[in-house]
């Protein structure tokens, strides 16, 4: 699609604000220099952001005996983003000032058969009011909401188009959470969410290409092409999850037999234990963290049965990761989620040793294959991104003399 001069503005403004969260506080110079634009454009978006009070003079800094430089950073206080993960299994929420640090956190969990529209709704809106309320600030200050749910999502519409695990078909899930939450919504993918948080702060920070496998109930992956965002003409790139790993192979929520997340995901992973040893203490058939836990436990007690799942676990997703490591030729594979970050680094071991017996030579001796370094929630974080991006979109559109929806869409830039 062709990019207005606002969306390319609005993606400049975006682009400097980024550039100042990974290192503040920097000259009009600096930031010229690291993101590509000419100084006079940078002096204007910094003059923007000023006015805006997302930024902030900081004082000067000496030049080699020319005029002292004026430095600006984030103003961190001068707003707050909101970062929603809804998961199979829970709904993680998480209150960021400006600056992208954590101020708040609330979880609401998701038990079986909890997973109309409206209950998910519910946990959203409550979790959305406890952090708010943790923090102590006024609801004015709340720039935006971004929310990720797992599946295929219009951000345009914000409708949820398809999510297997639920069996949800066009839910218009930011209608239905602006009922319960008045700040401005963004709807995307927690793939693309994950993949944006490595870009911006772990494990793909400075690569060109990357790719961020997701390991939860369900599973996919984010792609990093050419250093920036991979969305696909329909904002679906990266549903690797639901490609055909085994043939005739385990039935799939998406119909299919064979997926990827079949053996991988959560659910997967705990019938690999189901198969391997049926009556294994470590099986908790009806909580996937609680076998999750167990089976880490296990590992690192030099249980038999937790080794083999976790090496046959490996198998299936090393077979998987060398066809994106053929495919993309990526400088980083990134393991993220709350699987990986479970599993930890017993998992990555078993994953490179997988990866080397399947992958082709060359592509994989350009890759590292590396657990994510985020110690936050790295959904609720890229979702905070796009909040971000989405204010600074209608901040354009203001400028512009439109008018502003009373919620937010999905935005373009990135």
């Amino acid at each position: 699609m062709k990019r207005t001069s606002r969306d390319i503005r609005t993606a400049n403004r975006y682009g400097v604000l980024r550039q100042l969260v990974a290192a503040s506080p920097t000259s009009r110079q600096q930031l010229a220099a690291a993101t590509g634009l000419s100084l006079a454009t940078v002096a204007t978006l910094v003059g923007e952001l000023l006015d805006l009070r997302m930024i902030t003079e900081v004082g000067f800094e000496d030049s080699a005996g020319g005029r002292p430089r004026g430095l600006v950073a984030v103003n961190a206080s001068g707003g707050a983003l909101i970062g929603v993960d809804i998961a199979e299994t829970y709904v993680h929420v998480e209150l960021f000032d400006l600056g992208l640090n954590v101020l708040a956190r609330a979880e609401e969990d998701m038990r079986p058969g909890e997973s109309r529209p409206e209950q998910v709704v519910g946990h959203v809106a409550a979790a959305v009011g406890s952090v708010v309320a943790q923090a102590g600030i006024e609801g004015a200050r709340v720039l935006g909401v971004g929310v990720c749910v797992p599946g295929q999502v219009d951000r345009d519409t914000g409708i949820s188009e398809y999510a297997p695990n639920w069996d949800w078909h066009d839910v218009p899930l930011l209608d239905l959470l602006s009922e319960h939450i008045s700040y401005p919504l963004y709807l995307d993918n927690p793939l693309r969410a994950c993949a944006v948080a490595e870009l911006w702060f772990g494990a793909a920070r400075g690569r060109g290409d990357a790719v961020v496998v997701n390991l939860g109930t369900g599973v996919g992956a984010g792609l990093v092409l050419g250093g920036g965002l991979h969305r696909g003409v329909s904002n679906s790139a990266g549903e690797w999850g639901h490609t055909t790993l085994v043939l005739d192979g385990r039935l799939c929520h998406c119909g299919n037999h064979g997926c990827v997340e079949t053996y991988v995901g959560a659910p997967g992973i705990m019938l690999n234990l189901r198969e391997l040893s049926p009556g294994s203490p470590l099986l908790h058939p009806e909580d996937q963290t609680a076998t999750v836990d167990a089976l880490a436990r296990g590992v690192a007690e030099g249980d038999p049965v937790a080794l083999k799942v976790v090496r046959d676990t490996a198998r299936y997703l090393g077979a998987g990761i060398s066809d994106l490591v053929n495919l993309f030729n990526p400088e980083v594979v990134v393991l993220s989620s709350w699987v990986a970050a479970t599993l930890g680094a017993p998992l990555v071991a078993e994953v490179r040793e997988a990866v080397a017996r399947h992958a082709l030579r060359r592509p994989l001796a350009a890759t590292e294959i590396v657990l994510s370094p985020i110690p936050t929630d790295p959904v609720c974080l890229g979702a905070a991104t796009f909040a971000l991006e989405g204010a600074l979109q209608s901040v354009g559109q203001r400028n512009a003399a439109r008018t502003t929806p009373a919620r937010g869409r999905g935005v373009r830039p990135s």
